[in-house]
């Protein structure tokens, strides 16, 4: 399974905004900080506003920063979300002119993928923003963000 760039970008925006919750920060900001494309990241951040992850401003003093605390952020909702279609192959659709299978209704491979899927699913269901923004990596994020005032000892303890 890959995960599309749109969902890259999205998780890496919500690390950056999550790491100083308190502050706007812009689009440019971003983009520069990961070293990716500013207006692919136009789109992700608009799709995020729409989903409710992102709290959007315009003008003088606007910017983003995120819609809920990094807490009530879970990855699951955002991988579903961002993710347009959670197919791992084809056979997930019946035959047709866009694919599918033949042999949908008489192989066991849709269902131990499927069942992959859950588990994959079940394990980001049980993360939060907070949980990746945790720990003893967080000072080395900040400061690969360009972010070094965002490290505060009480933000290093694990979720």
């Amino acid at each position: 399974m890959r995960l599309t760039l749109h969902t890259d970008y999205a998780l890496r925006t919500l690390i950056y905004l999550g790491l100083r919750p308190d502050r706007r920060a812009s689009i440019r900001e971003i983009a520069a900080a990961h070293r990716i494309s500013e207006n692919h990241l136009v789109k992700v951040v608009h799709n995020l506003g729409r989903g409710g992850f992102l709290e959007t401003t315009r003008g003088k003093g606007g910017g983003l920063r995120l819609a809920r605390p990094p807490e009530q952020i879970n990855i699951g909702d955002v991988m579903r979300f961002t993710e347009e279609d959670m197919a791992l192959v084809a056979c997930f659709q019946p035959p047709g002119e866009g694919g599918g299978c033949v042999l949908l209704d008489v192989c066991g491979l849709q269902s131990l993928l499927g069942e992959a899927l859950a588990a994959f699913l079940a394990v980001l269901d049980g993360r939060t923003l907070a949980h990746l923004l945790a720990g003893r990596n967080r000072p080395a994020m900040a400061v690969r963000l360009g972010q070094p005032d965002a490290v505060t000892p009480e933000a290093v303890k694990p979720a």
